[in-house]
């Protein structure tokens, strides 16, 4: 275990490196130029160059590219050109808003979707089985912008049971009013692929010799879908929300700029809007990394569910 972990971790370097030279070239190269957006349409040359010393996009390449990875490593990326407020303060100041709304949607997704399509799998075929995956194909067809737009209306408009905006420094306070719409909204957006997906992965399990072999032993039916199916399938399910939860940070963006909540997500597309090369790139990097560091775990994972599987 601690050989294939060192032997993963020293794998993972030439990517983060592979990562960082692309998002330095991207941003240097084929980006706009941050002193032309910050100074504005009627910055004169002397003040463009002014604003370019100052960032230090004057400096040879080499040199930008030397601090872009020591601000990487040592977590110092600086200031936001935009609002002058520290990186690294505003990733402590937004991170837990995000992960008050994205935490319980990975949460629910996957508490929900797998009893639904364990159910609907051992019944396959029957009337409730078509009845979910006709709602589930339904549901799939509708932009999730169209789920933002009628849940606002019906459930904080229309019934007035959510706030439509706000949030508060308490995090209970956030949980009990202000993140249970948009959690409502994205799970049911994010139930239906679930357990379709989830519902494949219990067929293959259902198909497989040794749930006859438990059949023609007397087992219950029960005993056989959480005691075997469900363990053996776990292993899927487990990759795919490994794939998952990095998307969820992407997903937070359109969440948040709907919802007008304080989190990374938002920061993210302002920053985007005004070229706001530290942000993005920090989170960019970070992201790649968070990414990495999931997979490593999800593999590891794999070996706490099934002890026959060897890491190599």
């Amino acid at each position: 275990m601690v050989a294939y972990l060192i032997r993963r971790l020293l794998q993972t370097l030439p990517t983060l490196l592979g990562v960082i030279v692309l998002v330095f070239v991207l941003f240097r190269f084929f980006g706009g130029d941050p002193a032309e957006i910050l100074g504005g349409l009627n910055a004169t040359p002397e003040q463009i160059m002014q604003i370019r010393e100052q960032l230090g996009l004057n400096r040879p390449v080499l040199e930008q590219l030397w601090i872009f990875v020591r601000q990487i490593f040592t977590f110092q990326w600086g200031s936001s050109w935009a609002t002058h407020e520290s990186v690294a303060d505003l990733f402590a100041s937004r991170l837990p808003a995000t992960l008050t709304v994205m935490g319980p949607i990975l949460l629910l997704d996957s508490l929900l979707a797998l009893p639904i399509a364990l159910v609907v799998a051992r019944w396959r075929g029957s009337l409730t089985d078509r009845a979910v995956m006709l709602i589930t194909t339904l549901a799939l067809s509708i932009s999730f912008l169209v789920y933002v737009i009628v849940g606002q209306w019906l459930f904080a408009f229309k019934l007035g049971w959510f706030p439509v905006q706000g949030w508060d420094a308490s995090v209970w306070t956030n949980l009990a009013q202000y993140a249970p719409l948009p959690v409502l909204l994205a799970v049911a957006v994010g139930l239906s692929p679930q357990t379709r997906l989830y519902r494949s992965f219990m067929l293959d399990e259902i198909d497989q010799d040794y749930v006859r072999t438990a059949r023609a032993k007397g087992l219950g039916e029960g005993r056989i879908l959480f005691g075997h199916v469900l363990p053996n399938a776990l292993i899927p399910v487990v990759t795919h929300i490994g794939v998952q939860l990095p998307g969820l940070f992407v997903g937070s963006f359109l969440i948040e700029v709907f919802f007008s909540i304080p989190g990374l997500g938002r920061e993210v597309m302002l920053a985007v809007n005004r070229s706001d090369y530290p942000v993005i790139q920090a989170v960019t990097v970070y992201l790649a990394v968070i990414t990495m560091a999931v997979n490593l775990l999800t593999d590891l994972a794999y070996r706490w569910l099934d002890p026959r599987v060897e890491l190599r």
